[in-house]
C-alpha cells in the first residue's frame, strides 16, 4: 500500500504548523495581519490554515500548496514591518506572474517596499469601544474585538452598557459568551471579577455597566476616553435617539440596524469611504442590506442594471414568537420553528441610501424560515447588456479575489454547499456560482450570508474605518495577474 499521500499530508501538517508561531509573533509583535485569499489565518489550527489553503480552489482556479506560501511568510518574518494586512495568497499570484526571476525573499521585500522600514505604518489605536446591549449581534462583535486586540493598539472593548437582570447577571452573561448554539464555543477563555463587575475574556478586561438610561453614565468615570459606542439594541435608530448616547467619554456612536432619518447608512467596502468622518451618528444599515448591496454594486458598475427584485429567505430571529403570541407585525406572531413566515424587508429602500447614484428600481419581500442562521437572498436583475453565464461568474470571482470588495464578497463553486455551511463565514455575501442563471440580460444571483456573523463582521470593519485603524491589504493585484489567475 502506498504511502505518498499520507507522507504529503504529513508535510503539509508541518508546514502549517511551522506556519503558527510566524502568523502569531507578527500579529502580536508588529501588528500584521497575515490572510490568504482575504481569510484570516491569526489564531488558527493546522488543520484550518490547510483548509483555507485548499479553499483557495474555489477563488484561484486551482489549490494553493502551502510549500508555496510558507517561504513568503518566512521573508514576510524577517522585514521590518508595520501594523498592516498582507494577503499570501495575493503575494503568491503576484510572483507568479512577475517576470525579473528573483526570489522569494528579494520579491517580497521589493513589493512591500512601501510599508516597510521608514515607510511602515505607525500603530493608530487603542481606540476604546463601548458596547450597549449584549445581545446575539452584541456577543459576536465582542467575540471579533477580543480577537483582533493583538498586540493591543487595535480596537479595545472597554465596556457593555446592560439592563441587571438578577444577582447572576455577570455569570450569566459570560456563560452566553463562552458558548453559542448556532458559532460553538468562544475560542479562548472567560473569568467572572464579581467584585469589579467585570469579564475578563483572553486577558481582556470589560467592564459590565448596569444602566437604563443612556443620559445617567458618565465614561469617564470608568477611565472610558474619546470611544466609539455599538448600539446593538435598536431601540433608537433616528439621530435624536442616538445622540443620547454622546455622554462624556463617547465620540461616535454606530447603530447595527438600519437607520432613520439623515442618520448615514454604511455598508463597508461600498460607501464607506464616502463618509463624512466628522460626524458621531452612524448606521450599520441591516444584514440583508450588507448582502446585497456589495454584489448589486458590482453588477452595476459592469453590466448596468435597468431593474430587480430581491427576495430573501431568512433565519427566524429574536423578533419572532416561538410559539404563536402577539406580536406588532401580522405575521411574525405565528411561531417561527413552525412555519414559514412572509414578511417584509426594508433592504431594497436602504439600497438608495448605501448606493445614492443607483437609479434602477428594486423591489423585495422576505421569507423568514425555521432555521437558526444563515439566510440566502436571491437577486433577479434586469442588465443594461446581454452577457452570458460565464462572464457573470469570472467577473464576480475576481471581484472576490481582490478589488474594493475583496473582504465583502465572497464566492464558492462548491455543489453541494447548503445554509449550514455558511455559519461563520466573514463575508457580508457569497455568490453561488452553481445557483447562478444568466439568460441574455436577465441574471439571478443567490448570495448566501450569515446574518449574525457575517454581518458581525461588517460592523467591526465599519468601526475600524471610523476609528482609523484600519490598515490597507498588501500586496495590490492589478487586472493582469487577475486575468493570469483566471
Amino acid at each position: 500500500m502506498t504511502t505518498d499521500h499520507l507522507d504529503r499530508w504529513n508535510a503539509h501538517e508541518a508546514a502549517a504548523e511551522a506556519m503558527i508561531p510566524i502568523i502569531g509573533k507578527l500579529y502580536r509583535d508588529k501588528g500584521v495581519t497575515i490572510l490568504l485569499h482575504s481569510r484570516s489565518l491569526v489564531n488558527k489550527s493546522v488543520i484550518s490554515i490547510l483548509r483555507t489553503h485548499r479553499f483557495a480552489r474555489q477563488i484561484a482556479g486551482e489549490e494553493l500548496s502551502i510549500d508555496e506560501t510558507l517561504p513568503f511568510l518566512e521573508a514576510l518574518n524577517g522585514l521590518d514591518l508595520g501594523p498592516s494586512k498582507i494577503d499570501l495568497g495575493r503575494l503568491v499570484m503576484a510572483y507568479r506572474a512577475d517576470e525579473r526571476g528573483l526570489s522569494v525573499p528579494e520579491f517580497t521585500a521589493d513589493v512591500l517596499a512601501d510599508i516597510t522600514g521608514g515607510n511602515k505604518a505607525q500603530a493608530q489605536g487603542p481606540r476604546d469601544v463601548v458596547l450597549y446591549g449584549f445581545g446575539r449581534i452584541g456577543r459576536l462583535v465582542a467575540r471579533l474585538l477580543i480577537e483582533k486586540v493583538g498586540s493591543g493598539n487595535g480596537l479595545h472593548l472597554r465596556a457593555v452598557v446592560v439592563r441587571k437582570g438578577g444577582a447572576e447577571d455577570l455569570v450569566k452573561r459570560a456563560s452566553l459568551l463562552r458558548r453559542d448554539s448556532v458559532h460553538g464555543q468562544f475560542n479562548g477563555t472567560i473569568k467572572v471579577d464579581a467584585e469589579n463587575s467585570a469579564i475578563i475574556a483572553n486577558g481582556n478586561v470589560i467592564r459590565f455597566i448596569y444602566s437604563d438610561d443612556p443620559a445617567a453614565i458618565d465614561y469617564t468615570d470608568y477611565n472610558i476616553h474619546d470611544a466609539i459606542l455599538i448600539d446593538n439594541t435598536g431601540k433608537w435608530r433616528d439621530r435624536a435617539g442616538l445622540e443620547k448616547h454622546l455622554r462624556p467619554g463617547i465620540a461616535k456612536v454606530v447603530l447595527t440596524a438600519p437607520g432613520k432619518g439623515d442618520v448615514p447608512n454604511i455598508v463597508h467596502g461600498v460607501n464607506h469611504r464616502e463618509l463624512d468622518l466628522s460626524q458621531q451618528i452612524f448606521s450599520c444599515a441591516s444584514c440583508t442590506t450588507n448582502a446585497i448591496v456589495p454584489p448589486l454594486k458590482a453588477m452595476e458598475d459592469e453590466f448596468g442594471i435597468v431593474r430587480g427584485h430581491v427576495e430573501t429567505v431568512h433565519s427566524f430571529t429574536n423578533d419572532q414568537n416561538l410559539l404563536d403570541n402577539y406580536h406588532k407585525s401580522d405575521r411574525r406572531g405565528r411561531s417561527a420553528p413552525f412555519n414559514l413566515v412572509l414578511t417584509e424587508t426594508g433592504a431594497q429602500s436602504a439600497v438608495k441610501k448605501a448606493m445614492p447614484d443607483f437609479q434602477a428600481k428594486i423591489t423585495g419581500s422576505s421569507i423568514r424560515v425555521p432555521t437558526p442562521d444563515v439566510s440566502v437572498a436571491i437577486l433577479n436583475l434586469q442588465l443594461r447588456r446581454e452577457t452570458t453565464r460565464e462572464e457573470v461568474l469570472e467577473y464576480l470571482r475576481g471581484m472576490s479575489l481582490a478589488g474594493p470588495l475583496s473582504r465583502n464578497l465572497d464566492f464558492t463553486a462548491a455543489t453541494d454547499v447548503v445554509s449550514s455551511d455558511f455559519i461563520g463565514s466573514r463575508a457580508a455575501s457569497i455568490v453561488d456560482a452553481n445557483a447562478t442563471i444568466v439568460d441574455g440580460d436577465t441574471a439571478i444571483l443567490y448570495l448566501w450570508y450569515d446574518n449574525e456573523f457575517g454581518y458581525s463582521c461588517q460592523v467591526v470593519r465599519t468601526v475600524q474605518y471610523i476609528s482609523g485603524i484600519e490598515y490597507p491589504t498588501y500586496p495590490a493585484l492589478g487586472e493582469d495577474v487577475l486575468v493570469a489567475a483566471g
